[in-house]
């Protein structure tokens, strides 16, 4: 036996015999025992508790201190006109009217950030965002102040790059790039929690969450660090949104996989994320047509569920190979992906197959053939010229 396996005993024996001693004379071992683990166990919920409260504080003071370190900057640079101020008021204006709701049940910390700017300059860098306050905690509340400093970030950039500074100019550290992948891993947290059960009716608050997610990944400033240290979240993100739109069966799920669907497409607006998204899609669609092709061989009955929620993976790839034949952006879905080649080699066997019994999503799948056919055109045609 090592010196480590005997401690442990020894230690187990001693909180045996302690328990046995300590314990009422109402109560039995076992009884006092299962007391004693509730009790610890109700104390190290509470301590994580507070851990969490901790952690939270911390990053928004971080993502403060990041925010006024950039507006500092940019203040004492001079490169603030009064014309690109007025800019960054149009840009709130656009926000306001979008309908975008950031809702909070308090003043946080980033909204004190822009109010002391007014107090303490005469030309503010940026007006503060519109804060709502709701008399009932909803479940965009934990993630608003993620929200709020993510759309700072992304108005001061649009504000700079309209002006004679870019955000490039404007070295950040190690810790800065660490607030902004740390406030996005926070929101993927939220995002997926309620993408996993998505409640009706659909709040925009989700989807503008998706939208400023695509825009701030498609940064090249922020990609490659959230990129690293997010990729994980992402790839479940995306998991969760397909298998909203695979999985479910109720009745009435309709609605709900047309505003999942539409997430999806936002999210795959980001170049960097759409070969992810797309083979997502292609591994799921290749997966059903070669168990409906089974199917259909030997005439059995098929999953009518599961065929129905096929549309909306189809519909969702459709957009994306659009919008990717649109930007000419050939590098993002990395033609030489597995999933496409097995989809390229086996769709025409499959139409020729299913079109009789599957007339509708036959000419979908020859639909995206077109669309992955011309993308592979595209590609050759770049290697060529390269």
């Amino acid at each position: 036996m090592d010196v480590q396996t005997w401690h442990l005993r020894a230690s187990k024996l001693a909180i045996a015999l302690a328990i046995i001693r300590s314990k009422p004379a109402d109560k039995s071992s076992r009884e006092y025992t299962e007391h004693l683990a509730t009790l610890v166990s109700e104390q190290d919920s509470n301590c994580r508790s507070k851990v969490e409260a901790l952690e939270a504080e911390v990053l928004q003071l971080r993502q403060e201190v990041f925010l006024s370190k950039i507006c500092s900057r940019l203040f004492k640079s001079g490169n603030l006109t009064s014309q690109e101020h007025k800019s960054s008021e149009n840009t709130l204006t656009l926000m306001e009217d979008s309908g975008y709701d950031l809702s909070s049940e308090g003043e946080t910390e980033l909204s004190e950030l822009s109010q002391r700017f007014v107090e303490n300059h005469s030309a503010p860098p940026f007006p503060p965002l519109p804060l709502v306050k709701k008399a009932q905690a909803t479940p965009e509340s934990p993630l608003s102040s993620h929200m709020k400093f993510l759309q700072h970030l992304l108005s001061l950039k649009n504000l700079t790059e309209s002006g004679s500074l870019v955000l490039t100019d404007i070295t950040y550290s190690e810790k800065d790039s660490s607030t902004v992948s740390d406030s996005v891993s926070r929101m993927l947290d939220g995002l997926i929690t309620f993408y996993r059960d998505p409640k009706l009716p659909f709040s925009k608050f989700w989807t503008e969450a998706v939208d400023t997610l695509a825009r701030l990944i498609n940064d090249c400033n922020f990609s490659n660090h959230i990129l690293k240290t997010c990729s994980k979240k992402l790839e479940e993100f995306e998991n969760t949104l397909l298998q909203v739109l695979i999985g479910r069966s109720h009745i009435n799920r309709f609605q709900e996989q047309h505003y999942v669907s539409h997430t999806l497409v936002t999210l795959g607006s980001c170049s960097l994320l759409r070969k992810s998204v797309i083979s997502l899609l292609l591994s799921e669609i290749n997966c059903f047509v070669d168990d409906l092709r089974a199917i259909d061989q030997v005439q059995a009955s098929y999953d009518v569920t599961r065929y129905e929620n096929v549309f909306s993976l189809l519909w969702v790839l459709e957009q994306l190979l659009q919008k990717e034949n649109r930007e000419e952006c050939t590098s993002s879905t990395g033609h030489g992906d597995q999933e496409i080649k097995k989809y390229l080699q086996k769709h025409e066997e499959a139409i020729f197959q299913l079109s009789d019994t599957f007339p509708l999503l036959t000419f979908y799948l020859w639909r995206l053939g077109i669309l992955l056919s011309s993308a592979e055109t595209e590609t050759v045609d770049n290697a060529s010229l390269s």
